[in-house]
């Protein structure tokens, strides 16, 4: 596939399927095709739960995009985000005995950290693999330390791996639509490649994809991806909470958290002066006194308990102490009003928002956010130096770099 080919990426999200077709023009700028988004069916968390809707869907958005383009495609990028998503952390060691690092040296370590993901898991392949950092005579190189002299080289990696059978399962729903999975691409990832700058990348970052039915956590440092984990938790919870509980409907719970003031500073909207919800609200159900102080709590006690958990896995890493300065939180989750001072307050570290009327914000003439689908097109198109992949479209990008290079196939 020549590098003028048009290209494709689809995300595969719980409410929509965004399909973008691009291009890399002659002097190396990518060329946005067409865009398309289609509702999602048969699809939840990432994984294929019917694989007929699933199919009916992608078929969709793919061809409305193509015939925008006016292209037709063979193969095509997957955006995904699965809770089944394993991430693990390596560090290979090897005696070098005062002689020079050589490639082979490096190598040989890549493949043994393979060999052992593999062996401790065969149900699982691989679909990213980061390089951390180099540990030289106790010393960290961020680069590859090559023709160093030395006594011991550790390489330490991290390793995103994603259940076999989701990926066929995933595979026969595109094969049933004519066309092929060319990669798939962490949505974590992709939306660090398309938001965060290189130094917050590179120094340490947190990033937070506070979804409707998931919540995804990224950490990166050193231009990698060195932890990310998904839960099955996500805004809608918090809605079907204050329904059941209240005994509201759906519609009228997730009206009212869309009113919610997460600072919890300012409710008036919602609440009368008696502190009761105010009548307007109960568009389906029959008006009763449920109080601000209940709602309230209900709110606080499952946002606590995704917080929670995303902060126990910063603490797990150990490189918590790193992350402080960069916080970040996307999704359809950051829209609530206030939602990330909530966040700093429970962090007690200044979170940061990303997202509508942000400058980082990056929204295609529909209006849709297709940040994940734009992030995996940078991630194509140059490469990831941090990140071993078998090909590029731009052969000649300067991102990418030896890591890179030597490793082959990831399955």
């Amino acid at each position: 596939m020549g590098s003028d080919d048009p290209r494709g990426i689809i995300e595969l999200g719980n409410i929509n399927i965004k399909c973008l077709i691009f291009r890399i023009n002659n002097g190396d700028a990518s060329e946005i095709l067409s865009t398309a988004v289609t509702r999602s069916e048969g699809i939840h968390n990432g994984v294929i739960v019917n694989l007929t809707n699933a199919s009916q869907v992608i078929r969709s958005c793919i061809s409305t995009s193509e015939e925008k383009a006016k292209v037709s495609l063979k193969k095509i990028n997957v955006v995904i985000e699965q809770p089944e998503f394993l991430c693990t952390k390596f560090s290979k060691h090897r005696k070098i005995d005062g002689s020079k690092i050589h490639k082979d040296d490096i190598e040989f370590l890549l493949k043994e950290a393979k060999k052992q993901v593999i062996h401790n898991d065969d149900k699982q392949s691989i679909i990213h693999i980061f390089n951390h950092n180099y540990i030289v005579d106790g010393k960290t190189f961020i680069e590859e330390p090559i023709d160093v002299y030395a006594d011991s080289l550790s390489h330490e990696m991290t390793f995103v791996t994603m259940p076999k059978n989701n990926i066929k399962n995933i595979n026969q729903a595109f094969i049933d639509c004519d066309i092929e999975v060319e990669r798939f691409i962490s949505c974590t990832f992709a939306l660090a490649a398309k938001l965060l700058n290189d130094n917050e990348l590179q120094f340490g970052s947190i990033l937070i994809d506070m979804g409707f039915e998931k919540t995804s956590l990224g950490l990166f440092k050193n231009l990698a991806l060195v932890h990310s984990i998904t839960f099955s938790i996500g805004i809608n919870h918090i809605i079907k909470d204050i329904s059941k509980v209240c005994s509201l409907s759906l519609e009228e719970s997730e009206n009212i958290i869309n009113k919610i003031d997460f600072s919890f500073q300012n409710n008036e909207e919602l609440f009368d002066e008696n502190d009761y919800l105010k009548d307007v609200y109960f568009n389906n159900s029959s008006f009763r006194k449920i109080s601000q102080s209940l709602i309230l709590n209900i709110v606080k006690a499952r946002l606590d308990e995704i917080f929670e958990m995303i902060k126990k896995q910063i603490i797990g890493t150990g490189l918590s102490s790193t992350f402080g300065t960069n916080f970040f939180i996307v999704g359809g989750g950051s829209n609530l009003f206030n939602l990330e001072k909530y966040c700093s307050n429970f962090f007690g570290l200044k979170v940061k928002k990303l997202g509508k009327n942000n400058k980082k914000e990056s929204e295609t003439q529909s209006g849709e956010n297709f940040d994940s689908c734009l992030g995996a097109l940078k991630i194509i198109k140059d490469g990831w130096e941090t990140e071993a992949i078998s090909e590029l479209i731009n052969e000649n990008s300067q991102k990418i770099s030896f890591f890179a290079k030597i490793f082959g196939n990831r399955k």
